[in-house]
This record gives C-alpha cells, structure tokens and sequence, in this order.
C-alpha cells in the first residue's frame, strides 16, 4: 500500500492461461470418442447389457455361415450326381433298332429261332403261311416267298447266293443220289454202265446238269432280263386254282417292277443246260427225242416242287399239327 492507498498486483498472462487448461481438462476427458472409434465402455453393468446383443450377432453370422456351407455342398452334391448320370449315358453306345437292354445273349437265341418271321421274305406273312428254308428238314425251300411277303426284288448278289445254296446245300447231294440209283436202276443210258461205276458216270453227270441249270435259270439269266426267279405263293382260294397258279410259275414270273413277265429266265436257262448235256452224254443220249424228255422231265419237276411248295404250310398245320 502507498500513498495510504492499496496496491494490487495483476497476475502474469501465463499464469491465468495454465489455470484455464487444468480448468478445462476434465471437461475434455469426459467427452466421448468419435462413433467409428468409440472404445467400449468400461461400465461392469453397460458391458453385460451389450453381451446378449453381440452374442446374437455372430450366432447370426455363424449360422449364415453354416447355411452358405451347406447351399454350397448340396450344389456340388447335385452336380455331381448329374455328371454320375450323365457320364453312363454319353459313354453307352446308342441303341440299335430291334434290340434291347438287357443283352445280346437274350436276344441272339430269339433271333435264331424266329429267324422266319424277320426274314424279307416272310415279312408281314402270318404264322401259319410262312414258307420255311427247308421243307421238313431237308428240301430246300430258299427261292419260296410266303403268302402277303412283298420283298424287293434280289440284287445279282443275292441271286447268286441263292443258286449256290440250291446247286450245294447237302440235300442236293441226296437228291442227285436217289435220281443217279433210279437211272442206273432202269438203264436209263446203256453206255453208262451198271454197278457202283455205272452209279458214278450218271451221279456226276446228274450233279452238272443240276448245278448250271440252277445258275442259268436263278442268276445269270434273271439278272440280264431283270426277272425275279423267286416262287411267291399264293396262300389262299380253292385247290385248283392255288394248283394252277403254283404250276404255271415256271411259264409266268414277276419282274423287276411286280410285274407278271414270260419265264425266259426258266425256260431259257433249263434249255441252256441240256444243249450243254450234250459235251458229257453218251453219243446214243444226243438226239432230238432224249433232249426233249429230259427238258420236259427238268421243267415237269420244277412246277411240282413250285405245287408242293403252295400247300406245305397247310399240309404243316392241318395234317402234322407243327408250325410250318
């Protein structure tokens, strides 16, 4: 105090602006942080009413989990399960028309024993009227067509099979047996001979004649005229006319187009083969007379084996009781 008065001392400025900064400390302190950076609270009780909260979240996120794992795996089950099924059928050969599953070896004895059904020249020809191969075992009956069959007309191939099949199959060698016996029996050509010697000289010569006439008249000559040289039976009507019919067929046979055409094929070729009788027949056998019998005997036994060949299938079901 001077001069009887009081004198007051200012504080410094740096004293009054510490004092403000420890006034204003715990005001900041007890803000909160910013929300992208908030720190938990360190409140016991605010701790244990978040834990529910969070707890259920991340069983939400386990159980989103679990379910994307298991979309997942049923998906790669489901597609591996299409490319098993798939991966049979791509790698399995395509079916075939006629055939089944359940094997070859099911289906092969079928076949054999129904060979006739399938076959083009029974085609849509009914059971009881099927014309067989071999005429009770033995005749051959390859050139026979059943009754409603219309197969296509044979390619120079298939003919040439069939003229084989008629001139060797064993049953020819049977059938020119019992002719050359009957011949030799009834001296049919004295400079043939008698005895097992004489059997031989008309066994061989009778093979020959059997055999170019089957090629004359069931290949060669069908092939240039483009006649079918197959017998087509009739099936049905009275007995006469299914009689004439199945004999006349050695005159009258269908062409290339079902057409019915003059038999040259036949007439010809059966011809063709007696004129070549002549290089391998005794001398006494060349005239004009011998010919014509064994031309008329050649013809004669086609038209009967063309009349039997018509009523097997009925003899077959009405008289033996036996499919044909």
């Amino acid at each position: 105090m001077c001069n009887g008065q009081w004198r007051v001392n200012k504080p410094p400025f740096s004293s009054i602006v510490m004092l403000l900064l420890f006034t204003a400390l715990p005001a900041f302190s007890q803000q909160q942080p910013p929300p992208d950076r908030q720190l938990p609270p360190s409140d016991p009780s605010a701790t244990q009413q978040s834990q529910p909260g969070d707890t259920n979240i991340v069983d939400d996120n386990k159980k989103g989990q679990e379910q994307a794992t298991c979309t997942s795996t049923s998906s790669e089950s489901a597609e591996t399960e299409s490319a098993d099924t798939q991966s049979p059928q791509q790698s399995s050969p395509p079916k075939q028309s006629g055939t089944t599953s359940t094997g070859s070896n099911t289906k092969q004895p079928d076949a054999k024993s129904a060979g006739q059904s399938t076959a083009p020249a029974n085609e849509g020809a009914p059971p009881e009227g099927q014309q067989p191969k071999r005429i009770l075992g033995l005749m051959p009956n390859f050139r026979a067509v059943s009754a409603g069959a219309i197969p296509p007309p044979p390619t120079p191939k298939q003919a040439f099979i069939i003229a084989t099949r008629n001139s060797f199959d064993y049953s020819s060698f049977v059938f020119v047996g019992i002719t050359s016996l009957l011949a030799e029996g009834t001296n049919a050509h004295q400079q043939l001979g008698k005895g097992v010697a004489g059997f031989g000289r008309y066994y061989w010569r009778g093979f020959v004649d059997k055999t170019d006439g089957n090629y004359l008249a069931i290949f060669a000559l069908p092939t240039v005229f483009h006649q079918d040289e197959r017998y087509y039976a009739m099936g049905k009507g009275g007995i006469w006319k299914r009689a004439v019919y199945s004999a006349t067929r050695v005159l009258i046979t269908p062409d290339y187009h079902g057409h019915n055409s003059f038999n040259i094929s036949e007439l010809l070729g059966k011809g063709m083969a007696q004129r070549i009788s002549l290089a391998y027949y005794p001398s006494g056998s060349r005239t004009a007379g011998a010919l014509a019998t064994k031309y008329g005997y050649a013809i004669g036994r086609d038209a009967l084996t063309n009349v039997f060949r018509e009523f097997w299938p009925d003899i077959a079901v009405h008289v033996l009781h036996r499919h044909p």
